[in-house]
């Protein structure tokens, strides 16, 4: 994965000492690219480079040779050292400079630690990962994805850098979305949810009449149906907690596998919902940055099966 602006990998970053940097002029392959860089050096030796993770194309290492190059793309090589790379079956690294990381958390692993789990967290495995460079290095939350959610997450790098974009949130955040599945089909292929939410002393939140209720709203897209279960593209035009869940809870299309609001069903195994898109200006360089993943292969699958099958 990488940002679909193919300059927006270019930051300054130097959790990654002196590399030498190279920008792509025309579109080709990363090992014919390096190639034609360092003339003086053997296949085998250029080879070298990329299966002792030397490389990293757009700041994220990769030991791969045949990543598709675009213009304005970076390739950075280390010769005497292989770049720190983050290593879990749960946690990919999408991108990372001096002021962010963004990843894509897999569903079961928790974003921050609770009351019953202290260390197998988003955070924590994050945390790690930058203090390899330097043990006073941290990383803050900006915002959070549920236990069962899975999809981009982001967090900063410095205390100001997390006040800043915490205080300035509906500014920076251009396009945040979901895709989930949920039971039924709705009644129409597009909508808006709207609705004040608040929480009781369950943790749940609920449509409310409170005076301190918060607005939220959603708007949803129909992607594909077998009437049993539905895949949606949901835009978050507010970010209330569990906002998504409730509200497809009030329309009566509830998550599968969300059985906190309301789900009967439970086909996956796991809540069916999914962080698939994520656009923000960058706090420092003010550059649009714009990451998107793979809607889950499962929850294309779920949807293609027959209405009695499902």
């Amino acid at each position: 994965m990488r940002p679909s602006n193919r300059r927006n990998g270019r930051q300054n970053r130097v959790v990654l000492r002196e590399p030498a940097c190279f920008e792509v002029e025309e579109e080709t392959r990363l090992l014919d690219f390096l190639i034609a860089v360092f003339p003086e050096k053997s296949r085998t030796s250029v080879k070298s480079y990329l299966s002792h993770r030397q490389v990293a194309v757009n700041q994220l290492p990769t030991s791969r040779f045949d990543v598709s190059l675009y213009p304005g793309d970076v390739v950075s090589v280390l010769f005497d050292r292989s770049f720190k790379s983050l290593s879990h079956p749960q946690l990919k690294l999408v991108y990372e400079d001096d002021q962010l990381i963004v990843v894509n958390k897999a569903y079961g692993l928790l974003t921050i630690s609770t009351e019953r789990e202290k260390s197998k967290t988003a955070y924590r495995i994050l945390s790690d990962y930058v203090k390899q460079e330097d043990p006073r290095n941290r990383i803050f939350v900006l915002h959070r994805l549920d236990k069962d959610t899975s999809g981009l997450l982001m967090f900063a790098k410095s205390k100001d850098i997390q006040s800043d974009m915490q205080l300035h949130w509906s500014e920076m955040i251009v396009d945040r979305r979901y895709v989930a599945v949920i039971e039924g089909c709705p009644d129409r292929e597009e909508g808006e949810i709207s609705s004040y939410l608040s929480e009781n002393t369950a943790y749940k939140m609920y449509v409310s009449t409170a005076p301190d209720a918060k607005f939220a709203l959603t708007r949803f897209r129909v992607l594909k149906t077998n009437n049993r279960y539905t895949l949606v593209e949901l835009d978050l035009q507010t970010g209330r907690k569990n906002q998504i869940r409730v509200h497809m809870e009030q329309i009566g299309h509830s998550i599968a596998g969300d059985r906190k609001y309301g789900a009967k069903s439970n086909p996956l195994g796991r809540m069916a919902l999914h962080a698939s898109k994520l656009r923000f200006i960058h706090p420092v360089t003010h550059q649009e940055l714009n990451f998107e993943t793979p809607i889950p292969s499962k929850f294309q699958l779920l949807v293609r099966r027959s209405s009695k099958n499902g």
